[in-house]
């Protein structure tokens, strides 16, 4: 025992303000650690942000003009015309294919992919203006000559700068035209 009256709670105190020391050192550290990559991711997000939301965008334009867009796209698609398809884009376009690692950049990449895969004529399309999450979409069908139909292929969904096509996202996803109130095939 102490002979010193208040050795103890000094020592307590002594013993609590080390603690407490440490406890925030170790959790200002872990503060840092999780707020620096927090910081960053912020403002990464904060740089790639438009500069209006696609809802935003899509009021600005207005139903005659989104119309138009819409119109355009698919009568150059369904008649495999890339440099009609290629005119609509901005010059930084880009087009994915989530969850594939695929994706192209630019008008002259987009253009290479269109005019030698889909847009090829090869295939024969149909699309169906439709929306995704308030953007415009379109099912995108593909001619099957055994089925004699039009099937599902892809849901094509746009991010328009402007009035221009900014992004092209490709699900390669048939299952989901239900979801979309696309029908299953086109005659």
């Amino acid at each position: 025992m102490d002979k010193e009256p208040g050795a103890q709670v000094r020592r307590w105190r002594a013993f609590a303000v080390l603690a407490v020391s440490f406890f925030m050192t170790v959790v200002d550290l872990t503060i840092v650690n999780v707020a620096l990559p927090t910081i960053g991711a912020h403002k990464t997000v904060t740089e790639r942000l438009p500069e209006q939301s696609q809802q935003a965008t899509l009021r600005s334009l207005g139903d005659n003009a989104l119309s138009e867009i819409v119109e355009r796209y698919v009568a150059a698609w369904e008649r495999s015309d890339v440099d009609a398809v290629v005119a609509m884009l901005t010059e930084d376009a880009r087009m994915t294919m989530p969850p594939l690692p695929t994706w192209y950049s630019g008008r002259e990449q987009i253009a290479a992919f269109l005019a030698g895969q889909p847009l090829s004529g090869q295939e024969r399309w149909r699309l169906i203006p439709a929306r995704a999450s308030g953007q415009v979409a379109f099912g995108c069908y593909v001619r099957d000559e055994e089925m004699q139909a039009f099937t599902p292929h892809a849901v094509n969904v746009f991010t328009l700068r402007g009035g221009q096509i900014e992004e092209i996202a490709v699900f390669l996803t048939p299952g989901a035209f239900p979801r979309f109130g696309l029908p299953g095939s086109i005659c």
